[in-house]
């Protein structure tokens, strides 16, 4: 893993929400990760593998 990411931290993801925003902000780390849609607010719950993948970077 190259990207270090925390609690609260803003990170970018490869593919857009459906409502447009590509920035989501951390509120769960562990064994799956919970992200939430700093746009329109959505929680998105994903498991460790996947989110790294999908991850593009921390802001």
């Amino acid at each position: 893993m190259d990207k270090e990411y925390a609690m609260h931290d803003i990170v970018e993801m490869k593919k857009p929400h459906p409502c447009g925003s590509k920035l989501f902000r951390i509120t769960r780390l562990g064994a799956d990760i919970k992200i939430k849609c700093e746009q329109c607010g959505r929680v998105i719950m994903l498991p460790r593998r996947d989110f790294e993948k999908r991850m593009k970077s921390v802001k």
